[in-house]
């Protein structure tokens, strides 16, 4: 008898942190256990499939990153599909599903994901299962579980009616489906809004005495040794700038709520590292030494702090596409490898606290690992581990009784000791020290890890209000930075062209860029038409964190700026009786004048800019805008908002946000 040949299907991923890619792997590894073959291949791997030729069931699993692009390794595949010289059924043999993954906090949600999809369409590709949009801004677990629990069905529904049509027999595809897309995407939308709603919660005393839906244990691939081996430790600045930290000054007041610090980055040294306004950078900073001891010993390997880590695949692992994360280290020590390549403060996915059940000894724990892990612990996790930035320190704090080894914490770790900061103008950038509050798994609360270290890093030279700077000749601190350009959050390239900044906060630091900027066209080119200038600022007190104000005050009086529209949260609340009528938020004065920013957006061709929280600000500001355009244009709140859409698509609404 023959061996029996399971049906195959191709899975395809674009991931930039290892998300997709992870999900790709695990629908390859559980392809086997419904029947079936999976193909694996990253996007860029273009010699390990051929979607021209393929007359198999195609899944796609990516994500999104910067500002709506593509990850790297999904990029060229983008491209090649986007040629406009490719005809219309250039893939009307293709069949497929396609996985997004986003996040609602930052601009252009899942664009990877949506720019593939409708493109695959376009050339004459169709959909056997509906689309996910999973959004990471409240759990990607609560549109990616119910989408891959669908899948199987849909893949074998798929390959049926590819077998069918083969034979000549014509099928329905979306009627034959077990779900067809309207359906899937109808589940996916309630279960997100249920879960933003808060109505998907379940008491924690409600798991206790249920049955759970436990995720399959994450099969190990890694081999971890330490070998007591006297190496050179260099710290691996690929793509790196070392830069010298020339000044630093505090812009908030001392009793303000939050610390707003500007430094000014010398780099001199760097002839190569240019930038533009609206950039950005990364800064490579440590994980803190007590929390590097504190991993050290709850780890039991406090005594082997010195050891060379030596990591490599199991040879008998399971898991698809198996490879040593890039960032490990393969020539420090493991206090090198927890200081410098793992980020300690992650907040650990349920992949990994599905593995640290395996390792706990407390019946009662091991329990409570589960339910955080599971399904009907979705709302738990986001709850308790997720929402207060729970890291794995922290995690592994609050499970004494688990005892996980080096291989399973390097293994699910898969991210760097980088932090994006703004790059707001020339050789400055400002950032607020971020504070994480106690919570119930946190009994103390605690910085940033970058803004935190960066914070005691320029202590010595700090300069604060009201004290004059130092003309000492002490040593400047120096940290490493990487550019991250952006193309799109850029100032008009046409002087001409009117636009509008929103930017509370530190969010205004890009701005500054922009104005200066435009500063100097003005004095280089005098007799050129400029367009008008408007900046929507805010903070909590006038006196306290009024960020940039000489600087604002000085480009209204030289002309730069055109109009400067200011509002101050808790000033408005303590002086109610002497000024109701004053704006609290800059979504408040944006309504205000709500004629000159629709004439400038809707009749003069200008651009609108955003930056700062994504939370509250950008959706309450989005949120103003929808009313702005549906009040001017006589339109219904569905209308309004395809017109902001529009604006988005033809790059004159643009977002550079943060969660």
């Amino acid at each position: 008898m023959p061996c029996e040949v399971k049906p195959r299907f191709l899975v395809l991923y674009g991931s930039q942190k290892g998300q997709a890619q992870s999900i790709a792997e695990g629908i390859a590894e559980e392809a086997g256990e419904h029947g079936l073959l999976a193909d694996l291949s990253c996007l860029d791997q273009t010699e390990k499939y051929n979607l021209e030729r393929e007359n198999a069931p195609v899944v796609f699993i990516v994500s999104t990153t910067g500002d709506g692009e593509p990850p790297d390794n999904a990029l060229k595949f983008v491209k090649r599909i986007k040629k406009k010289t490719l005809p219309s059924d250039h893939y009307k043999h293709l069949c497929y599903a396609l996985l997004a993954l986003g996040d609602t906090n930052y601009a252009n949600f899942c664009n990877c994901g949506k720019t593939i999809d409708c493109r695959l369409q376009e050339l004459g590709a169709k959909q056997f299962y509906a689309t996910g949009h999973a959004d990471d801004g409240v759990g990607l677990e609560l549109v990616v579980d119910p989408w891959l629990e669908g899948l199987w069905e849909a893949i074998k529904a798929a390959l049926s009616n590819m077998a069918s049509d083969r034979e000549g027999h014509q099928t329905d595809l979306a009627r034959e489906s077990p779900d067809s897309p309207s359906d899937v995407k109808i589940n996916l939308l309630s279960l997100t809004d249920n879960q933003k709603s808060g109505t998907a919660s379940l008491p924690t005393i409600a798991l206790s005495e249920s049955s759970l839906n436990v995720p399959a244990l994450p099969p190990p691939f890694l081999d971890v040794s330490l070998q007591e081996e006297s190496i050179e430790e260099v710290r691996n600045a690929a793509g790196l700038c070392e830069v010298a930290v020339s000044r630093a000054v505090q812009l908030t007041r001392g009793d303000s709520v939050k610390t707003a610090l500007l430094l000014e980055l010398d780099i001199s040294a760097h002839p190569t590292m240019t930038y533009l306004p609206g950039d950005s950078f990364d800064v490579l900073c440590p994980n803190r030494d007590t929390e590097v001891d504190e991993m050290l010993h709850r780890l039991g390997l406090q005594d082997q702090r010195h050891h060379c880590v030596h990591v490599s695949l199991r040879k008998d692992t399971k898991k698809k596409g198996a490879q040593v994360p890039a960032y490990i280290s393969q020539n420090g020590t493991l206090e090198y490898l927890l200081t410098w390549c793992l980020e300690i403060r992650s907040v650990p996915k349920k992949a990994f606290l599905r593995a640290l059940v395996e390792c706990t000894g407390d019946t009662k724990q091991k329990r409570r690992l589960q339910e955080l892990c599971s399904k009907q612990g979705a709302a738990d996790y986001n709850l308790y581990v997720r929402d207060p930035s729970l890291s794995v320190l922290e995690l592994l704090t609050a499970f004494p009784s688990c005892s996980p080894p080096l291989s399973l914490l390097l293994g699910q770790n898969a991210t760097f000791s980088l932090s994006s900061l703004r790059l707001p103008g020339k050789l400055h950038f400002v950032f607020n020290v971020v504070e994480f509050p106690a919570c119930s798994g946190r009994p103390a609360g605690r910085q940033g890890l970058c803004t935190g270290w960066l914070s005691d890093l320029i202590n010595p030279i700090l300069v604060y209000p009201g004290k004059a700077e130092s003309s000492g000749s002490q040593a400047l601190p120096k940290i490493h930075v990487s550019l991250r350009p952006n193309c799109t959050f850029r100032p008009p390239s046409d002087p001409s062209v009117p636009f509008i900044m929103v930017g509370p906060g530190t969010g205004v630091a890009p701005f500054i860029g922009f104005l200066q900027q435009r500063e100097k066209e003005r004095q280089t080119n005098p007799e050129a038409a400029f367009g008008e200038t408007w900046l929507f600022f805010g903070c909590r007190h006038k006196d306290r964190d009024y960020l940039f104000r000489e600087e604002l005050e000085g480009f209204v009086s030289s002309g730069t700026l055109s109009h400067l529209k200011v509002c101050f949260s808790r000033d408005k609340q303590e002086e109610e009786t002497t000024s109701p009528a004053a704006p609290r938020y800059v979504q408040h004065n944006l309504l205000l004048n709500r004629q000159h920013i629709t004439d400038i957006l809707l009749k003069e061709s200008g651009c609108l800019y955003v930056c700062g929280d994504a939370k509250n600000m950008a959706k309450d500001v989005n949120d103003a805008l929808v009313e702005m355009i549906r009040a001017e244009l006589q339109l219904d709140q569905l209308d309004a908002m395809k017109k902001l859409a529009e604006l988005k698509e033809e790059k004159r609404y643009l977002q550079d946000i943060w969660g």
